[in-house]
């Protein structure tokens, strides 16, 4: 039988509980938000006048109906008043003890049909439900923030969940206008899985020295349309935060990919936390700008690799003298390899794979200067081991000269975008394929939930399934994780000659 949910109650009423609250309020459902004690109360009636009331600035909410929402939520510090609500949500802090102990007192007050929900991002909703009479009606509900804004809830079903328990839960999160992904109960669920690990991995090779903090926060907002480069999300998000998210992932999979980076740890050590503490990777306001670099000193260019002779003309047009070779292969004869290169001052290797083999051959190894061209607006420059300074400042100068952002890398693998990129989509199909989330629900909750331009599925079809494979290989082949190794459903499925993982759901 379908239930009625009409009367919700919310613990934990700070800036997530309160939005909590106002999400089921704004839906004409009656609210009772409960607080540990009367300051705590005040503070949450504080949240809750805050947030309607920016709302009625906006015009968002007119005066009568900012009353409405506000009139149905009723504030207490008493849990017992709980007893009759047919649906209880809590909102407390990400400790597993203290929400055991909740849901302990839960199950003894709510009447034995009420669902009880968490909206932990990150821990185990079958050990919460463990701790109760009732686990079969125990469910995630982990709204985002701020919640009256963010369309995205993940809708988290355990083992033990009574049948159509999880979609009745997410027809009540499309009735408050909000958008259900249903997904298995793992650790980070979808959205948190997914991102936390990815900001962690730009952590990574941010200690490895592969590129800057402003670098690859440039990288990734230009190169793949994200709304904020890893940095200044993580600082956002709290480095303390995303440092808990990451031990839960850890301690689940044991996959030295979810092991929190070293310089992640010591941020939180030394309490610089993010936004919330005015410091962590960025101080203050992230502004993430590549450095500028001064007016390019030399007269000749010479361009090697696919695109050259269009890279060259634009070149040109800005003064310089070029010369270009749009194919430069391991058999090419040296003298016209030689010829094409002797007289400039630097040169570009167009490549979207390391240039050092392609260095090596030259009579000049430290002019030259690997050069990817990412979308509309990147230009990632790399430098091998053999490139002078003054042969990378050429460069970056230059790729300005043709309306391109750089972004110094070092001449590794798939250089900064795609080193990031293809695991995270690795790390997508993976999840699809253990049978946790179908890949309309991930591609909707990453899009959603991170304001990203598309979800990993989508980018996999534009990119194309042999190229994210193909990429996946050359990382694996220069870091030997693991993780990098492609999924076997996506060997697979570039074997078979299939063009879209979404056509599978």
């Amino acid at each position: 039988m379908t239930r009625s949910f009409e009367k919700v109650g919310v613990v934990g009423l700070g800036t997530m509980g309160a939005g909590i609250a106002e999400v089921f309020a704004r839906a004409g459902l009656r609210v009772i938000g409960v607080e540990a004690d009367p300051d705590a109360l005040g503070r949450g009636r504080d949240n809750l006048e805050n947030s309607t009331g920016r709302a009625l600035a906006k015009g968002r909410l007119s005066e009568a109906e900012r009353a409405e929402i506000l009139g149905r939520i009723t504030l207490t510090t008493s849990r017992d008043d709980l007893a009759d609500a047919d649906l209880v949500i809590e909102a407390i802090p990400e400790v597993m003890d203290f929400k055991r102990a909740l849901f302990t007192d839960l199950d003894r007050i709510c009447k034995p049909s009420a669902v009880l929900a968490t909206n932990t991002s990150s821990l185990s909703v079958t050990e919460i439900a463990a701790t109760t009479g009732r686990p079969g009606r125990v469910v995630g509900m982990h709204f985002f923030n701020p919640a009256p804004v963010m369309r995205l809830v993940e809708v988290v079903h355990t083992v033990v969940t009574e049948d159509g328990l999880a979609e009745e839960i997410a027809a009540l999160a499309r009735r408050l206008g909000k958008t259900p992904v249903s997904v298995g109960d793992r650790a980070g669920f979808v959205v948190n899985r997914l991102l936390l690990t990815y900001l962690n991995h730009a952590a990574v090779l941010l200690e490895n020295g592969l590129a800057t903090r402003d670098g690859i926060d440039a990288a990734m907002k230009l190169g793949v349309g994200v709304p904020m480069g890893p940095f200044a999300l993580l600082d956002l998000i709290g480095l303390d935060t995303s440092y808990e998210v990451m031990c839960v992932l850890f301690q689940e999979t044991r996959d030295r990919r979810h092991a929190p980076a070293p310089i992640l740890r010591e941020l939180v050590t030394a309490g610089l936390l993010g936004r919330k503490t005015g410091a962590g990777f960025y101080d203050g306001q992230a502004v993430a700008t590549p450095p500028a670099s001064g007016k390019p000193t030399v007269s000749s260019v010479a361009v090697l690799g696919e695109g050259a002779r269009e890279f060259a003309a634009r070149l040109g047009d800005a003064g310089f003298r070029t010369t270009a070779l749009e194919t430069v292969t391991a058999g090419e004869a040296e003298d016209t390899l030689e010829g094409a290169v002797e007289t400039a001052d630097v040169v570009i290797a167009l490549s979207h794979t390391p240039v050092i083999e392609l260095a090596a051959r030259l009579p000049h190894p430290r002019r030259l200067v690997g050069l990817h061209l990412v979308g509309d607006r990147l230009a990632e420059v790399a430098s091998t081991v053999l490139t002078s300074p003054e042969a990378t400042c050429a460069v970056e100068g230059l790729t300005k000269i043709v309306g391109r952002v750089p972004v110094h890398c070092k001449d590794r693998a798939e250089f900064v975008v795609d080193a990031l990129l293809y695991p995270y989509l690795n790390d997508a199909v993976r999840m699809y394929d253990s049978g946790y989330a179908g890949t309309e629900d991930i591609d909707a909750a990453m899009r959603l939930g991170c304001g990203y331009p598309a979800g990993p599925f989508e980018m996999i079809d534009a990119l194309g399934l042999e190229t994210v494979r193909d990429g996946l290989r050359a990382l694996y082949a220069e870091y030997r994780d693991p993780a990098f190794a492609p999924a076997p459903l996506l060997d697979q499925l570039v074997t078979a000659g299939v063009r879209s993982i979404r056509g599978l759901s």
